[in-house]
């Protein structure tokens, strides 16, 4: 990991649990990556591992109660968003850290007009009269692709791709220095996904913005981003750049997602699914979290809890098993 003042933005040991009557949902547990200025970060896992969580955490929106920072550091541009205040953190949405929202179909008012939910957010940001606000608003328009003509429709007058570019441009209209996609493609049909992706893709160039991408993909991953982290029931369980653990997946899970893709090369007619289901938050296994579905695991799994190691590089792994090479290759 590199240290928390060099990274543009650096996560510690990041805790969160959610309460539910007397139950106690462990959902984000001691996660740590750093991200540079205008690289891309994917965080992949199942439904339920904690991603979106991690990504509400970084920016205080998580509802509380019933969710708790239980402990950890976001360290953003050399400062610490967990000592804040609300105010000061207010300052920091929007204009250096904005989020699009898995659903646009929620994230969008359906009583307001499109040009002025995003020229509101501009007016909030800037301070700048509501003329120049919504001039900056039909130029976001056009710059996802949307005729500033339709800026007084409202969000049931588009599609469902036309309303993520509507959400994508509120998210970037006071170019912010950090993005956070949190599966901006996953309602979408295969050919506005690739436009939706190429659009995120070409802003990100031409504002130097960091990203953090959510998503179920792999494929996406590896055409969006320049590293990624693994994570399993609130845990990162392997990461590094993408040619570290696309071509070189130690950790059993990972191994599980990569072999539940189809391969077109091979001709199998049946995927390799992980088998079982994610564990319990409330009543999480102890040692590794993902020992009950690994076909690899020993009583070591069971013990204590597993740290994260370096394989090579910036390339670590949550395992205590030698996962070697002749595993991995015989990825399917």
């Amino acid at each position: 990991m590199e240290n928390t003042n060099d990274a543009f933005l650096s996560v510690r040991n990041l805790q969160v649990e959610f309460s539910s009557g007397e139950s106690t949902v462990r959902a984000v547990n001691g996660v740590s990556f750093d991200l540079k200025k205008g690289e891309t970060l994917g965080l992949v896992g199942e439904t339920g591992a904690g991603k979106t969580t991690i990504a509400k955490a970084i920016l205080r929106i998580l509802p509380h109660p019933p969710a708790h920072v239980r402990g950890g550091e976001i360290w953003f541009e050399g400062q610490d968003l967990m000592q804040l205040s609300r105010e000061d953190m207010r300052k920091i949405r929007g204009s250096h850290i904005s989020m699009v929202f898995q659903d646009p179909m929620t994230a969008l008012n359906p009583t307001m007009r499109i040009g002025d939910q995003i020229a509101d957010g501009i007016r909030q940001q800037t301070g700048c009269h509501p003329k120049a606000a919504r001039r900056q608003a039909a130029d976001m328009l056009e710059m996802v692709g949307i005729p500033r003509e339709r800026m007084r429709e409202y969000p049931h007058q588009f599609s469902g791709g036309m309303k993520q570019r509507v959400v994508i441009a509120i998210a970037l209209a006071c170019s912010p220095d950090l993005l956070i996609a949190d599966e901006p493609t996953t309602a979408l049909d295969v050919t506005i996904q690739a436009q939706v992706l190429d659009l995120i893709n070409n802003l990100k160039e031409e504002k130097n913005t960091s990203m953090i991408l959510i998503t179920h993909d792999l494929g996406v991953v590896a055409e969006t981003c320049d590293h990624v982290a693994v994570v399993y029931a609130g845990e990162i369980v392997e990461s590094g750049t993408i040619e570290e653990v696309f071509e070189h997946a130690r950790h059993p899970y990972t191994l599980g997602l990569f072999n539940s893709l189809p391969n077109m090369s091979q001709g199998k007619s049946r995927l390799k699914p992980i088998f079982g289901m994610m564990p319990d938050p409330t009543a999480l296994p102890k040692g590794c979290k993902f020992h009950p579905r690994c076909p690899y695991a020993t009583d070591a799994c069971k013990g204590p809890d597993i740290e994260m190691r370096v394989l090579d590089g910036s390339h670590m792994c949550r395992c205590c098993q030698n996962i070697d090479e002749s595993i991995t290759q015989g990825v399917e």
